[in-house]
């Protein structure tokens, strides 16, 4: 479904009246880009019978899977019902973006539902059904996440806080599956388009930015490794 503008509604202020930084919307959506657009790559990359690069594979898509969830639920729980109400014009614009999540909702389930015969059995038979959901997840994304930058995101830093903003980044990482917070990490990062270096700065603490240089990193690479079957 394509997005079509709406004229202004009068809610937004005028430029430089900003009421929060909402950048961090289309950074994690790029994670999500690139994740699944090279989800397919990853499975067919997996030898036949394969079973321990698959479960590799597979729980990578998982843990994508596991984010794209929760990125969705805090939307449809903190954003969507206040939007409504500060900026009646984006009504339209929020009722399509619903649309969307229960599309996305479809092709995760499906995608949740394959994942666990393929990855214990690394056959071609079983990854059919994991590619046919990576195939609509990534259809839906590429309608969903551009429409949501250019329609909701400029009228978010017009209506929310700083604070409510932070909400959607603590409720992602909180939902990220134990001992992943090193890959979720640098799968984020490799996402932006200078390689992370501005998001890490903005976003992480020198001590945790030591962290990720002293371990972090070598444990997202190993997963890399893993993934892409080189290890």
């Amino acid at each position: 479904m394509s997005a079509a503008a709406l004229p202004s509604s009068g809610d937004a202020p005028a430029p430089g009246g900003k009421t929060c930084d909402a950048r961090g919307m289309a950074e994690i959506h790029r994670l999500f880009k690139v994740g699944f657009g090279e989800g397919a790559a990853l499975v067919t990359g997996v030898a036949e019978a394969d079973a321990a690069h698959a479960d590799a594979v597979g729980d990578h898509l998982a843990m994508l899977s596991t984010s794209l969830h929760a990125h969705h639920e805090g939307e449809d729980a903190m954003l969507w019902d206040r939007l409504e109400q500060r900026a009646p014009g984006c009504t339209l614009h929020v009722s399509r973006m619903k649309e969307h999540h229960a599309q996305l909702l479809v092709h995760l389930t499906a995608l949740d539902a394959a994942l666990p015969a393929w990855r214990a059995s690394g056959s071609r038979a079983d990854a059919a059904s994991v590619l046919s959901a990576i195939e609509g997840v990534n259809e839906a994304l590429d309608v969903h996440l551009p429409d949501e930058e250019a329609n909701i995101v400029p009228v978010m830093e017009h209506t929310f806080t700083q604070k409510e903003i932070e909400w959607f980044g603590e409720h992602g990482r909180a939902a990220t599956p134990k001992g992943k917070t090193f890959v979720m990490l640098g799968s984020i990062l490799a996402a932006q388009p200078d390689g992370g270096d501005d998001w890490m700065r903005r976003n992480l603490p020198a001590p945790v930015r030591v962290i990720w240089r002293a371990f972090g990193r070598r444990s997202y690479e190993k997963n890399r490794a893993e993934l892409l079957g080189t290890r």
